[in-house]
Protein backbone atom coordinates (compact mmCIF):
# COMPACT_ATOMS: atom_id res chain seq x y z
CA UNK A 1 0.00 0.00 0.00
CA UNK A 2 1.46 3.32 -0.92
CA UNK A 3 2.60 6.06 1.40
CA UNK A 4 -0.26 8.50 -0.41
CA UNK A 5 -3.16 6.87 0.37
CA UNK A 6 -2.12 6.37 3.89
CA UNK A 7 -1.19 9.74 4.59
CA UNK A 8 -3.86 11.57 7.16
CA UNK A 9 -2.32 14.74 6.23
CA UNK A 10 -4.03 14.52 2.32
CA UNK A 11 -7.66 14.72 1.83
CA UNK A 12 -9.13 11.60 0.17
CA UNK A 13 -11.89 11.11 -1.64
CA UNK A 14 -13.33 7.37 -2.74
CA UNK A 15 -16.08 4.95 -4.44
CA UNK A 16 -17.02 1.86 -2.95
CA UNK A 17 -18.29 -1.17 -5.09
CA UNK A 18 -19.95 -4.49 -4.15
CA UNK A 19 -22.22 -6.84 -5.26
CA UNK A 20 -25.03 -9.10 -3.62
CA UNK A 21 -25.87 -12.29 -5.25
CA UNK A 22 -29.58 -13.83 -3.80
CA UNK A 23 -29.43 -12.33 -0.39
CA UNK A 24 -30.29 -8.94 1.32
CA UNK A 25 -27.63 -6.25 1.96
CA UNK A 26 -29.36 -4.13 4.29
CA UNK A 27 -33.35 -4.97 5.44
CA UNK A 28 -35.77 -2.39 6.01
CA UNK A 29 -37.47 -2.48 9.31
CA UNK A 30 -40.55 -0.27 7.72
CA UNK A 31 -40.79 -2.69 5.25
CA UNK A 32 -41.08 -6.10 7.15
CA UNK A 33 -37.34 -6.07 6.35
CA UNK A 34 -37.57 -6.40 2.46
CA UNK A 35 -34.24 -4.95 0.86
CA UNK A 36 -34.03 -1.27 0.97
CA UNK A 37 -35.37 0.65 -2.33
CA UNK A 38 -35.82 4.02 -3.36
CA UNK A 39 -39.54 3.79 -3.94
CA UNK A 40 -39.48 6.21 -7.04
CA UNK A 41 -36.49 4.64 -9.11
CA UNK A 42 -36.47 1.43 -7.41
CA UNK A 43 -32.59 1.36 -7.14
CA UNK A 44 -31.64 -0.93 -3.87
CA UNK A 45 -30.17 1.04 -1.31
CA UNK A 46 -27.84 0.57 1.61
CA UNK A 47 -27.20 2.51 4.77
CA UNK A 48 -23.64 4.21 5.71
CA UNK A 49 -24.70 3.10 9.24
CA UNK A 50 -24.57 -0.64 7.75
CA UNK A 51 -21.95 -0.14 6.28
CA UNK A 52 -19.94 1.55 9.10
CA UNK A 53 -21.27 -1.36 11.46
CA UNK A 54 -18.98 -3.94 8.62
CA UNK A 55 -15.94 -1.73 9.24
CA UNK A 56 -16.11 -2.09 13.06
CA UNK A 57 -16.76 -5.43 13.13
CA UNK A 58 -13.64 -6.39 11.10
CA UNK A 59 -11.65 -3.81 13.18
CA UNK A 60 -12.58 -5.27 16.18
CA UNK A 61 -12.20 -8.67 15.20
CA UNK A 62 -8.43 -8.14 13.46
CA UNK A 63 -7.62 -5.69 16.59
CA UNK A 64 -10.29 -5.94 19.41
CA UNK A 65 -7.29 -6.63 22.23
CA UNK A 66 -5.37 -3.81 21.23
CA UNK A 67 -5.70 -0.75 23.34
CA UNK A 68 -6.07 1.62 20.06
CA UNK A 69 -8.25 -0.02 18.33
CA UNK A 70 -11.36 -1.04 20.84
CA UNK A 71 -14.75 -0.40 19.70
CA UNK A 72 -17.34 1.99 21.45
CA UNK A 73 -20.20 0.88 19.30
CA UNK A 74 -21.04 -2.58 19.86
CA UNK A 75 -23.94 -5.17 19.97
CA UNK A 76 -25.77 -5.52 22.61
CA UNK A 77 -23.40 -2.91 24.82
CA UNK A 78 -23.91 0.05 26.82
CA UNK A 79 -22.22 2.89 25.73
CA UNK A 80 -22.28 4.45 29.41
CA UNK A 81 -20.19 1.02 30.91
CA UNK A 82 -17.42 1.86 27.94
CA UNK A 83 -16.95 5.52 28.82
CA UNK A 84 -16.61 4.39 32.44
CA UNK A 85 -14.13 1.71 32.18
CA UNK A 86 -11.98 4.52 30.10
CA UNK A 87 -12.63 7.36 32.80
CA UNK A 88 -11.72 5.28 35.32
CA UNK A 89 -8.13 4.03 33.33
CA UNK A 90 -7.27 6.96 32.20
CA UNK A 91 -8.90 9.86 35.25
CA UNK A 92 -6.84 8.62 38.13
CA UNK A 93 -9.83 8.54 40.27
CA UNK A 94 -11.22 11.96 38.87
CA UNK A 95 -14.67 12.16 39.35
CA UNK A 96 -15.84 14.86 36.76
CA UNK A 97 -12.49 15.49 34.19
CA UNK A 98 -12.57 18.08 31.75
CA UNK A 99 -15.23 17.71 28.84
CA UNK A 100 -11.99 18.03 26.53
CA UNK A 101 -9.63 15.32 28.31
CA UNK A 102 -12.38 12.77 28.33
CA UNK A 103 -12.91 13.76 24.65
CA UNK A 104 -9.11 12.69 24.07
CA UNK A 105 -9.07 9.36 26.09
CA UNK A 106 -11.98 8.31 23.83
CA UNK A 107 -10.39 9.26 20.64
CA UNK A 108 -7.39 7.73 21.98
CA UNK A 109 -9.16 4.25 23.16
CA UNK A 110 -11.88 3.96 20.36
CA UNK A 111 -11.06 3.19 16.47
CA UNK A 112 -14.76 4.03 15.99
CA UNK A 113 -14.74 7.24 17.81
CA UNK A 114 -11.23 8.38 15.64
CA UNK A 115 -12.27 7.71 12.82
CA UNK A 116 -16.02 8.25 12.44
CA UNK A 117 -17.07 10.40 15.91
CA UNK A 118 -19.69 9.96 18.33
CA UNK A 119 -22.02 11.96 20.17
CA UNK A 120 -20.94 11.14 24.08
CA UNK A 121 -22.76 14.30 25.99
CA UNK A 122 -23.88 12.47 28.17
CA UNK A 123 -25.36 13.42 31.89
CA UNK A 124 -23.31 10.41 33.23
CA UNK A 125 -19.24 10.41 32.12
CA UNK A 126 -19.94 13.45 29.52
CA UNK A 127 -17.42 13.05 26.79
CA UNK A 128 -18.40 15.93 24.34
CA UNK A 129 -18.55 14.85 20.75
CA UNK A 130 -16.63 14.21 18.03
CA UNK A 131 -16.90 14.66 14.62
CA UNK A 132 -15.19 12.25 12.34
CA UNK A 133 -12.61 12.33 9.69
CA UNK A 134 -14.11 9.20 7.56
CA UNK A 135 -17.76 10.19 6.46
CA UNK A 136 -20.14 7.59 3.49
CA UNK A 137 -22.88 8.28 1.74
CA UNK A 138 -25.82 5.36 1.17
CA UNK A 139 -24.69 3.02 -1.28
CA UNK A 140 -27.50 2.60 -4.73
CA UNK A 141 -27.61 0.13 -7.07
CA UNK A 142 -26.86 0.96 -10.21
CA UNK A 143 -29.77 -0.65 -12.09
CA UNK A 144 -33.20 -1.23 -10.20
CA UNK A 145 -33.75 -4.70 -8.29
CA UNK A 146 -36.83 -6.52 -7.68
CA UNK A 147 -36.95 -7.63 -3.56
CA UNK A 148 -38.02 -10.84 -3.77
CA UNK A 149 -40.52 -12.13 -0.75
CA UNK A 150 -39.96 -16.20 -0.76
CA UNK A 151 -41.64 -18.46 1.94
CA UNK A 152 -39.64 -21.25 3.61
CA UNK A 153 -40.58 -23.93 5.36
CA UNK A 154 -38.38 -25.50 8.14
CA UNK A 155 -37.98 -29.32 8.60
CA UNK A 156 -38.99 -29.30 12.56
CA UNK A 157 -42.02 -28.26 14.02
CA UNK A 158 -41.98 -25.61 16.87
CA UNK A 159 -44.35 -27.56 19.43
CA UNK A 160 -46.20 -30.35 19.66
CA UNK A 161 -49.64 -30.19 18.50
CA UNK A 162 -52.37 -31.60 20.80
CA UNK A 163 -54.60 -32.62 17.83
CA UNK A 164 -53.30 -32.52 14.52
CA UNK A 165 -55.80 -29.95 12.20
CA UNK A 166 -55.97 -30.62 8.70
CA UNK A 167 -55.87 -26.67 8.12
CA UNK A 168 -52.72 -26.90 9.77
CA UNK A 169 -49.97 -26.20 7.15
CA UNK A 170 -47.85 -25.75 10.31
CA UNK A 171 -48.38 -28.81 12.07
CA UNK A 172 -48.24 -30.80 8.41
CA UNK A 173 -44.94 -28.70 7.46
CA UNK A 174 -42.89 -28.19 10.09
CA UNK A 175 -42.45 -24.17 11.03
CA UNK A 176 -43.06 -21.85 7.93
CA UNK A 177 -40.92 -17.94 7.40
CA UNK A 178 -40.02 -15.68 5.32
CA UNK A 179 -36.79 -14.69 3.70
CA UNK A 180 -36.41 -11.66 1.92
CA UNK A 181 -33.14 -11.28 -0.92
CA UNK A 182 -32.14 -9.66 -4.41
CA UNK A 183 -31.75 -11.52 -7.11
CA UNK A 184 -28.44 -9.70 -8.30
CA UNK A 185 -27.14 -6.35 -7.74
CA UNK A 186 -23.90 -3.86 -7.98
CA UNK A 187 -23.76 -1.12 -5.65
CA UNK A 188 -21.83 1.91 -5.42
CA UNK A 189 -21.05 3.99 -2.38
CA UNK A 190 -19.15 7.54 -1.98
CA UNK A 191 -16.61 8.56 1.03
CA UNK A 192 -14.84 11.39 2.28
CA UNK A 193 -11.80 11.88 4.61
CA UNK A 194 -11.37 15.14 6.19
CA UNK A 195 -7.68 15.37 7.11
CA UNK A 196 -8.96 18.74 9.24
CA UNK A 197 -10.50 16.30 11.66
CA UNK A 198 -8.01 13.87 11.58
CA UNK A 199 -5.95 16.00 13.03
CA UNK A 200 -8.55 16.44 15.97
CA UNK A 201 -9.22 13.01 16.47
CA UNK A 202 -5.63 12.25 15.88
CA UNK A 203 -5.87 9.53 13.18
CA UNK A 204 -2.49 7.77 11.94
CA UNK A 205 -0.89 6.27 8.81
CA UNK A 206 -1.80 3.03 10.43
CA UNK A 207 -5.93 3.78 10.82
CA UNK A 208 -6.05 5.04 7.29
CA UNK A 209 -4.45 1.22 6.15
CA UNK A 210 -6.65 0.13 8.49
CA UNK A 211 -9.96 1.78 6.69
CA UNK A 212 -8.77 0.45 3.46
CA UNK A 213 -7.76 -2.90 4.73
CA UNK A 214 -11.25 -3.15 6.27
CA UNK A 215 -13.39 -1.98 3.05
CA UNK A 216 -12.00 -4.75 1.20
CA UNK A 217 -12.33 -7.83 3.55
CA UNK A 218 -15.11 -6.64 5.87
CA UNK A 219 -17.41 -8.74 3.82
CA UNK A 220 -15.87 -12.15 4.08
CA UNK A 221 -16.25 -11.77 8.09
CA UNK A 222 -19.46 -10.77 7.62
CA UNK A 223 -21.08 -13.69 6.12
CA UNK A 224 -24.75 -14.79 6.81
CA UNK A 225 -27.47 -16.97 4.90
CA UNK A 226 -29.74 -13.80 4.97
CA UNK A 227 -27.48 -12.06 3.41
CA UNK A 228 -26.03 -14.20 0.32
CA UNK A 229 -23.32 -13.16 -1.25
CA UNK A 230 -22.01 -10.05 -0.72
CA UNK A 231 -18.36 -9.39 -2.42
CA UNK A 232 -16.56 -5.87 -2.78
CA UNK A 233 -15.81 -5.10 -6.28
CA UNK A 234 -14.09 -1.65 -6.43
CA UNK A 235 -12.55 0.62 -4.24
CA UNK A 236 -10.90 3.92 -6.10
CA UNK A 237 -8.99 6.44 -3.66
CA UNK A 238 -8.74 9.76 -4.86
CA UNK A 239 -6.05 11.53 -2.86
CA UNK A 240 -5.07 15.32 -2.71
CA UNK A 241 -1.90 16.99 -2.56
CA UNK A 242 -3.51 19.48 0.45
CA UNK A 243 -5.34 19.19 3.17
CA UNK A 244 -8.29 21.25 1.28
CA UNK A 245 -7.82 19.14 -1.67
CA UNK A 246 -7.27 19.95 -5.34
CA UNK A 247 -10.82 18.85 -7.32
CA UNK A 248 -14.29 18.55 -6.53
CA UNK A 249 -15.21 15.52 -4.91
CA UNK A 250 -18.43 15.01 -7.17
CA UNK A 251 -16.06 15.93 -10.41
CA UNK A 252 -13.48 12.98 -9.27
CA UNK A 253 -16.39 10.69 -8.64
CA UNK A 254 -17.31 10.90 -12.56
CA UNK A 255 -14.18 9.65 -13.53
CA UNK A 256 -15.16 6.38 -12.20
CA UNK A 257 -17.87 5.26 -14.61
CA UNK A 258 -20.63 2.38 -13.80
CA UNK A 259 -22.89 2.48 -16.51
CA UNK A 260 -26.46 0.53 -15.93
CA UNK A 261 -25.55 -3.25 -17.35
CA UNK A 262 -27.04 -3.69 -21.15
CA UNK A 263 -28.40 -6.63 -20.00
CA UNK A 264 -32.21 -6.44 -19.42
CA UNK A 265 -31.65 -8.61 -16.09
CA UNK A 266 -28.04 -8.74 -14.69
CA UNK A 267 -27.17 -11.63 -12.82
CA UNK A 268 -23.48 -11.49 -12.44
CA UNK A 269 -20.73 -8.73 -12.36
CA UNK A 270 -19.60 -9.58 -15.52
CA UNK A 271 -23.02 -7.64 -17.10
CA UNK A 272 -21.44 -4.37 -16.45
CA UNK A 273 -18.46 -2.32 -17.61
CA UNK A 274 -16.75 -0.45 -14.91
CA UNK A 275 -14.49 2.05 -16.22
CA UNK A 276 -11.70 4.76 -14.17
CA UNK A 277 -9.04 6.39 -16.35
CA UNK A 278 -5.94 4.41 -14.37
CA UNK A 279 -3.79 4.62 -11.77
CA UNK A 280 -1.31 7.79 -10.87
CA UNK A 281 -1.81 11.20 -11.28
CA UNK A 282 -4.59 12.59 -13.18
CA UNK A 283 -4.20 15.48 -16.17
CA UNK A 284 -7.58 16.40 -16.03
CA UNK A 285 -7.11 17.02 -12.14
CA UNK A 286 -3.21 18.50 -11.17
CA UNK A 287 -2.53 17.74 -7.98
CA UNK A 288 -5.04 14.60 -7.52
CA UNK A 289 -3.67 11.08 -7.59
CA UNK A 290 -5.86 7.94 -8.43
CA UNK A 291 -5.05 4.67 -6.48
CA UNK A 292 -7.23 1.32 -7.34
CA UNK A 293 -7.10 -0.66 -4.54
CA UNK A 294 -9.89 -3.02 -6.25
CA UNK A 295 -10.48 -3.18 -9.60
Amino acid sequence: MNTTIIDPARRHDFVLLFDVQDGNPNGDPDAGNLPRVDPETMQGLVTDVALKRKVRDYVDAAHGTEAHYKIYVQHGAYLTDARERVFIAKGAGTKKPAVTDARSWMCEEFYDVRMFGAVMSMTERNAGQVRGPVQLTFARSVDRILPLDLTIVGPAQNQKQAKRSEEDETDRFGTMGRKSTVPYALYRAHGFFNSHFAKQTGVTGEDLELLWQALQRMWDLDRSASRGLLACRGLYVFSHDSSLGDAPAHRLFELIGTPKSAVEAPRAYSDYKVSHPGDGPLVDFPGVALTSLVS
